[in-house]
């Protein structure tokens, strides 16, 4: 095994990339790993930027420039806005660097599918970083699911409320849309960036191996928007799996009050459920007695970069890689497909909080929490502004309508 220290190069350091450069500079030991240069129009505005500049770190405007430079990088961390991650993935994996790309994969799935041939004609590797995927708790619960601890698994169903005000939307120029300025795929929603993670984790659980998720085939969906934006701020969604699992899943940014995540799994010979009302991970065996798995808070979120930096060295498993992640872009095209045109919630329903800057919806929360305890989506509970889109069959589904072949 080799000493050498560990090259890295990172795709912007703002927002949440700031955390992964923190996470170097403050927690990896001398010699385990260094960083090789910076990706960054605005590197100038990042929080970290004067320590960059203290450590001489290569600074550059887009991808290109660093490896045309004749530079190198063993892996590279991409943190950059959606539409950028499968771009940006190409370049560093031609030029001979490992990938960890934060969630999710992209917006359509024939990117990820693309991705996928390329990092295997190259030999290369890719990790996405759905930090659940990476702790203990959700590791040693996909064991027993996978051991068959709990039987056969009948339904898994999420809720997550996360209201967002108006600097979330306007915190750039691709916030809520379906495409960017330029054009480019985005399909910014809960279901494919904020809350896309438990989207994935239940998909994720499902599968029969470490690096891979139950395949959704079946995709109904509603989605609704209360923010003035162009896609949805609000979705229910079932999916079928491949193997008849059913997945509901409960998310909005214009609810009054937050909650969640909080989610039920339904076995067989037990019940899992997390955050409603502990933030442990629990599971009721029908005999009575319970298996508590923690809480996958309790690893440190940034876990999966130092797994990045060890499998450059040691060709670890991968824990979550693109056959895992790519579940939750599947289900999400559904998701879009199904809708068609993302409705308004109706305006007597829709209330301004000036003093936070936020839309929210009379007795949202409360509708979405009643949907999700009973298993129905929102027009099943007799609610007489909500609608169902129509159910998208994702069996030989490889391609999301209406996005240009490249």
């Amino acid at each position: 095994m080799s000493k050498k220290e560990v090259s890295i190069l990172f795709v912007s350091i703002g927002g949440y990339g700031h955390y992964y450069l923190k996470t170097i500079f403050e927690e990896f030991p001398e010699g385990k790993a260094r960083v090789c240069g910076v990706i960054d129009p605005y590197a100038e505005k990042a929080p970290l930027f004067s320590e960059v500049q203290k450590r001489e770190i290569p600074v550059f405007a887009n991808i290109e420039d660093f490896y045309n430079q004749g530079l190198s990088a063993d892996l590279v961390v991409i943190s950059s806005p959606i539409q950028y991650h499968v771009p940006q993935s190409f370049v560093a994996l031609k030029n001979g660097s490992n990938v960890l790309c934060d969630k999710p994969i992209c917006a359509t799935i024939q990117e990820v599918d693309e991705l996928i041939k390329i990092r295997d004609d190259l030999g290369k590797w890719v990790m996405i970083g759905y930090q659940w995927s990476y702790s203990k708790a959700i590791q040693s619960l996909k064991k027993d699911i996978n051991k068959g601890l709990f039987g056969k698994p009948i339904r898994l169903k999420t809720l997550c409320l996360w209201p967002r005000d108006d600097n979330y939307y306007q915190r750039n120029n691709w916030a809520g849309k379906i495409k960017d300025s330029s054009g480019k795929w985005v399909l910014d929603s809960p279901v494919n960036n904020a809350v896309s993670h438990y989207l994935h984790n239940m998909f994720y659980v499902l599968g029969d191996e470490k690096n891979k998720s139950a395949i959704p085939k079946k995709v109904t969906a509603e989605c609704y928007r209360a923010n003035p934006i162009e896609n949805y701020d609000t979705a229910a969604c079932r999916i079928l799996t491949t193997e008849g699992i059913e997945v509901l899943y409960f998310v909005s940014h214009a609810t009054k009050d937050e909650m969640g995540p909080i989610f039920n799994f339904e076995f067989e010979n037990a019940i899992i459920t997390f955050g409603d009302p502990s933030n442990e991970i629990i599971a009721c065996f029908k005999n009575g007695t319970e298996n508590n798995y923690g809480a996958p808070d309790d690893t440190p979120q940034f876990l999966k970069l130092f797994e990045a930096v060890d499998r450059v060295k040691n060709l670890n498993p991968i824990v979550c890689g693109l056959e895992a992640a790519r579940s939750q872009t599947l289900a999400m095209n559904g998701v879009q497909e199904s809708v068609g045109e993302v409705l308004d919630f109706p305006k007597s329903l829709i209330n301004r909080n000036e003093e936070e800057k936020k839309w929210w919806v009379t007795d949202l929360d409360k509708n979405l929490l009643e949907a999700y305890r009973k298993n129905l989506l929102l027009h099943e509970t007799g609610l007489s502004w909500a609608k169902s889109g129509k159910t998208i069959d994702l069996k030989n589904y490889s391609y999301f309508p209406g996005a240009e072949k490249q």
